[in-house]
């Protein structure tokens, strides 16, 4: 990473807007390019990710039921070292976490409606920005059925994860565009603030939420009643069906 890049990166997230800030409806307006976070986003991985790191954190000693809710969203590397456990190395530890979430991929599905809305955008003009290193995204998107997209952002390309908003700055340099230009699809904390950071617009997506979320931004259960458009200038914009 440039250190241009750190730089813009580090004055983003000093700038970017509080969570609670308020923010216009994304139905109302359009954008050039659309970034996806993937878990919880377009794909539903809760029951494969929290196996492997429930089995991982009963190993370690931790309490499980309050372990969980912090790894969602974010680097494995970042939410090991979080946690200053001693003798434990948080890359090693992540490496072995993602060999073993490679190896367990039943019930990864797509969320409702995902597979149709990702398929109707312009491919130039998207790109996914997970947390999940590269090879866990790919396995994942296939056992959901999604095909991997021209432009992709995963753990391994950025030096911070998640809430720093690198990946969405990355992944629209990589669509051409400013991330003031892009809609960030986001389902949890993490993201939604990654995304702020960046300067971008954000919908957060509920569908795998297990308590309300509270939020300005735009909210959607899931893709099954809305679709995209593209208008005659080459503007994205989601729409409600019916």
């Amino acid at each position: 990473m440039s250190a241009a890049f750190a730089a813009a990166a580090h004055r983003l997230i000093q700038k970017g807007p509080p969570l609670s800030a308020a923010s216009n409806s994304a139905f109302a307006k359009t954008y050039s390019g659309f970034l996806f976070d993937m878990d919880g986003t377009i794909i539903n991985s809760i029951a494969a990710a929290e196996r492997v790191w429930g089995n991982w954190a009963r190993a370690q000693g931790l309490d499980v039921e309050k372990f969980m809710p912090t790894m969602h969203g974010k680097r494995g590397v970042d939410t090991i070292g979080q946690l200053k456990l001693p003798g434990v190395d948080p890359v090693a530890e992540a490496l072995k976490i993602t060999e073993a979430e490679i190896a367990d991929v039943e019930g990864v599905i797509a969320l409702p409606g995902a597979v149709d809305f990702l398929a109707s955008l312009p491919p130039e003009r998207w790109a996914i920005v997970t947390s999940s290193p590269y090879r866990l995204a790919l396995a994942r998107l296939d056992a959901a059925g999604i095909p991997v997209p021209r432009f992709m952002v995963t753990a391994e390309d950025v030096k911070v994860g998640k809430p720093d908003p690198q990946g969405y700055i990355l992944g629209a340099q990589r669509l051409g565009l400013s991330p003031s230009e892009c809609l960030v699809f986001e389902d949890v904390l993490a993201g939604v603030k990654a995304g702020e950071a960046a300067g971008a617009d954000v919908v957060v997506i509920t569908a795998t939420h297990s308590h309300p979320i509270e939020t300005n931004h735009t909210t959607l259960q899931n893709y099954e009643n809305v679709r995209a458009h593209v208008d005659g200038n080459g503007k994205l914009s989601i729409i409600r069906k019916g």
